[in-house]
Formats: structure tokens, sequence, C-alpha cells
């Protein structure tokens, strides 16, 4: 005869369950933390793997499992995913250090023909020359694996921006007479801005600035009756006939 599931003791405080709701009701976490978060509150509510694992839909094993996990870890350590073994790195970081101060460095310098390093170049002397320096991890080096560690560092030495330069000897001579001509610039600027001031300048309205003028005399004339102040003067104007309104008109403002 088989014998009967027992059940586990979960115990959670009242932080841990208002921090577990939280997470069975967000909408940002990711699926898993909101799945384990769901089933550690059912249990606590009917402890039985078999009765959560069927309303959450889930294999009772599961249930187990999260359980189990969060007795021996806690409730929100059981959300996250234990780390995976993998494979420890072979290259160490003061091997990488080295590789990326030797890409900053020029290929010249090392007795290469080369201007600049190329990733097949690099991988060539840090295998050849790594063990020398003392790191041995880089022997198999592979040209795929400097380009991984370069754009970690954000290092490209195959791309180098300079700039040519040229000394002038004359150079002294020509900046004073290029500060000369923006100095006289300038002042005659100045000289322009003030005549400018002093000048009345005439001009003759078009007929579109005519009747731009107008249509803003309207408006004015409107605002002009619906202001208390001018009721009298609306009254007479409304009072007066079509022609004289007409010839009035232009100058019913306030």
């Amino acid at each position: 005869m088989a014998a009967w599931w027992r059940a586990i003791e979960l115990s959670l405080g009242d932080a841990d369950v208002e921090r577990l709701r939280s997470i069975a009701q967000s909408r940002t976490e990711p699926a898993s933390r909101v799945e384990r978060a769901r089933i550690l509150l059912a249990y606590r509510e009917d402890p039985s793997f078999f009765a959560v694992g069927r309303a959450l839909g889930l294999h009772h094993q599961t249930v187990q499992r999260c359980v189990e996990r969060a007795v021996v870890e806690g409730p929100m350590a059981a959300l996250d995913d234990r780390p995976r073994p993998g494979k420890e790195p072979t290259i160490t970081i003061e091997a990488k250090a080295w590789l990326t101060s030797l890409a900053c460095r020029k290929a010249k310098e090392l007795g290469y023909p080369h201007e600049l390093w190329t990733t097949r170049l690099l991988a060539r002397h840090a295998r050849e020359h790594g063990l020398a320096e003392g790191h041995a991890c880089l022997a198999n080096l592979a040209q795929g694996t400097v380009c991984k560690i370069l754009d970690q560092e954000e290092v490209k030495p195959h791309k180098v921006r300079y700039y040519l330069e040229q000394r002038d000897p004359e150079f002294a001579e020509k900046m004073a007479e290029v500060l000369c001509v923006y100095r006289t610039v300038k002042l005659l600027k100045k000289a322009a801005v003030a005549s400018r001031k002093n000048r009345v300048i005439r001009w003759r309205s078009s007929p579109t600035t005519r009747s731009r003028a107008s249509r803003r005399l309207q408006r004015r004339h409107l605002i002009c009756l619906l202001n208390p102040a001018c009721m009298r003067r609306s009254r007479a104007i409304m009072n007066t006939s079509a022609t004289a309104r007409s010839a009035c008109w232009p100058v019913s403002t306030c």
C-alpha cells in the first residue's frame, strides 16, 4: 500500500504574504516569478500539492519543488531561478586587460609593418607572447574571442581618428590681419545701426495691408460694443443711418 503524502508546513509572515500578492498580481514581473508566487499563496490556503496543481493547471511535482525550496531557502528566494552550473571562464580578467592594453598600442611599436591592428594579427600575437607575459590561457585564443573581448571594452583598434597638423611660419601675421578685419567689420556694423536709428522710412500701404487694418478695426469695434463703458457710443452708431455708420465705422474704436 502506498504511503500517504505528508503536507509540508510552510510558514509565511505578513510581509512575505503582501510581497507575494503584489508579485502574483504584477504584469511587469517575469512569468516564472508570478507563477511561483501564486503557488505559494495557493498552498498557504490549501496545503495540498494535487489541489494546488489542479487549481493552477500545473503538475503536482512542480508545486512540491517550489514549496520545498521555499521552506529551505525562504519564500522570496524560491521565486528566482537557481544559478546554472555553466562552464568556468578560461580567460582570466588579467589576460583580458593585457589584450585590451595591447590593442591600444600601435602594431609598429612591436615590430610589425602594419599601421593598424587587425583582430587576426592581434590574436596571433597574443598566442605567441601570452605565455611569456604570464597568460597561458591565451595559448588557443581565436579571432572571434578577440572580437568579443574588444567589443565588451568598446575598443576598435582598426579605427583610428587622426588629424594633420602643419605649422605656418607666417601664422602670427595672418592672425593679426584677420583680427583687424573682424574689428573693422564690427565698427562698420555699429555705425550702420546708429545711422539706421535716425533714418525716416516712408511707405505706402498695399490693398492687402488696408484690408487687414479694416478687419482689425472691425474686431476692435465688436469689443467696443461689448464694453459697458462704450454703450452710449454703440447706441449712437446703431441709431444712425447705414451711410453714417459706414462713414463712422473706422473711427468707432475705444
